[in-house]
């Protein structure tokens, strides 16, 4: 629920703290005070798009915030925490916005968030419905959304949307290639001739690793050979050389060993010296004889370089990418060679994902068609309370001819509000106060199954009379039984059923006009009732606490 609400400088409000109770909670006030702008800071924080000039007169900044408290918030946070923002701490959700002639911002949990982040965090908070909202019952696609939402057909939902998107990629995959023209020949050719010329290369990643060092080797063999030889001649060459001294050193080493024992701690790393002196003078004998400084072994090199930068050039820029390239040049190739043969595979594929479609597509429609009568009744039963007596509804499932996006059937609310006339889709019915109430039924049919926490309803109890206008407000107490229900009404029938009355006035501040909102009871209720009544004196008083009297018998106090 809403727990929070804070506007500054919006409109004609400078600034407004508004802590809302729970329950059924209406706001009034005469036209002009300012109701619309409590709509306009919720929808504001909701992510609607922000207007500058709707910036206090005199101000450069509109700053809005809001606190839900949200009992179970796993999957708000599961949201927030993959866009890296801090989850819901004891389930409490904080929202803000600022707006400014330069630009706007948003945060949630101070945290800086993106307009896209914001609708999508937000949209399950709030329902919001007004005179023209509501036209949205017209779409077959939200009143499928409404029959799923009653028949509480999430899981079934999930496993047909996987299927679909399954089974849409199987059919893309077959119709592309389907559709697509056969390469020409002069395009085959350029493809073979690429995979040819990168083949008859026949490098292997061992090569391309040491080619420039084999190449460099044999371009400066000479240079080595006449470094390397003076290296072998002081190791091992003759009585001066190194390995002559260090085998002189063992033998005296071991003769000194031989006549006082304690010298051989210090003696025993002399033999492993020589070993490895005689090692590193092998290693240079054999790094002598292998240098090769064949002319034509350094042409080959040379060559092998000039085709492989000459590859790099055409392919990428290194033998990976030059694979890479030729992969993507046998795989057309093989497209177009065994393209039936491919078909074939896609063909099946596409049959096989099909069939899943229609398991997944079966089972959602079963249990729309199980929920059908159950919601009828249900919306009738409401219905019936709101007015529309003798009225009819029916839920029409209309089998489409391909499974769509939603399944396999569209539907169709039609309604007959008067007796003896036929039933009509809700689209061609032009009335707004029937269509109105019709909304209010189907939302108490889908109370317990809807989580939306807030419901505000702005005026939605327009063009109906005094009779029907109560029932409206009783049916909005018995939904917030379940929810948070804000109504903005001009009707003292609606306004005497809410748990918590508010009235919003304007007055002057400092020689400007200002809104301001507070909570009325008792007597002060009283006297804002009397005002929506229209009339005063005693019998408009008597009316006035009768309504707030019935409030109470219907709440059983």
């Amino acid at each position: 629920m809403l727990t929070l609400l804070k506007i500054r400088n919006l409109a004609l409000v400078d600034e407004l703290v508004w802590e809302p109770e729970g329950g059924f909670l209406s706001i009034t006030g005469e036209t002009g005070a300012g109701k619309s702008v409590i709509m306009g800071g919720i929808s504001l924080l909701l992510g609607e798009r922000a207007d500058k000039g709707r910036i206090r007169s005199g101000e450069t900044q509109c700053s809005l915030e809001a606190l839900f408290r949200i009992p179970h918030a796993e999957h708000i946070n599961a949201v927030l925490e993959e866009a890296g923002v801090p989850p819901c701490e004891d389930g409490e959700l904080l929202i803000r916005r600022s707006i400014t002639a330069s630009g706007n911002r948003q945060f949630i949990n101070n945290s800086p968030v993106t307009l896209q982040l914001l609708r999508k965090v937000a949209g399950g908070l709030v329902d919001m419905h007004h005179p023209e909202a509501h036209r949205s019952l017209t779409s077959q696609e939200r009143q499928l959304d409404l029959l799923d939402a009653f028949a509480e057909n999430s899981t079934l939902l999930a496993n047909y949307d996987k299927a679909y998107r399954a089974w849409l990629q199987a059919r893309a995959a077959y119709r592309e290639l389907q559709e697509s023209e056969m390469a020409n020949e002069r395009e085959l050719d350029f493809l073979r001739h690429q995979v040819n010329e990168i083949e008859n290369a026949a490098f292997t990643a061992d090569e391309v690793a040491g080619l420039e060092a084999g190449w460099q080797r044999a371009r400066n063999a000479s240079r080595l050979r006449d470094t390397a030889l003076p290296m072998a001649q002081l190791l091992d060459g003759d009585e001066a050389s190194v390995l002559s001294h260090m085998r002189q050193l063992v033998r005296l080493g071991r003769e000194l060993e031989r006549l006082d024992a304690a010298t051989a701690t210090w003696l025993s790393p002399l033999e492993g010296l020589v070993d490895e002196l005689c090692d590193l003078s092998a290693e240079v004998e054999d790094y002598i004889a292998n240098l090769n400084s064949d002319p034509m072994e350094l042409a080959r090199l040379e060559e092998r370089i000039n085709l492989l930068d000459s590859l790099k050039r055409k392919y990428g820029p290194d033998f990976e990418a030059i694979c890479e390239h030729l992969q993507a040049c046998r795989d057309k190739l093989e497209d177009v060679d065994n393209r039936e043969e491919k078909l074939q595979q896609l063909a099946e594929e596409e049959r096989a994902r099909k069939a899943e479609l229609r398991v997944a597509a079966a089972a959602l429609s079963n249990a729309r068609k199980k929920a059908v009568p159950r919601l009828q009744e249900n919306f009738l039963e409401h219905a019936r309370q709101l007015g529309f007596r003798q009225s009819l509804f029916e839920v029409a499932l209309i089998p489409l001819d391909e499974p769509g996006p939603h399944g396999a059937e569209e539907t169709d609310f039609l309604f007959g509000p008067n007796p003896g006339e036929p039933l009509k889709a809700l689209r061609l019915i032009a009335s707004s106060g029937e269509l109105a109430r019709v909304m209010l039924a189907l939302k108490s049919a889908l109370a317990k199954q809807d989580d939306t926490p807030l419901l505000v309803f702005d005026e939605i109890d327009a063009n109906v009379g005094g009779e029907i206008a109560r029932a409206v407000g009783m049916k909005m107490r018995e939904l917030g039984q379940d929810h948070q229900v804000i109504a903005i009404t001009h009707f003292p029938q609606v306004a005497a059923l809410a748990d918590h009355h508010y009235l919003i006035s304007k007055g002057l501040t400092d020689g400007r006009t200002v809104s301001r909102l507070r909570e009325v009871s008792d007597d002060d209720r009283v006297a804002e009732l009397m005002r929506m009544l229209g009339t005063g004196g005693s019998t408009a008083e008597a009316h006035a606490r009768e309504l707030m009297e019935k409030t109470l018998s219907s709440s059983g106090i």
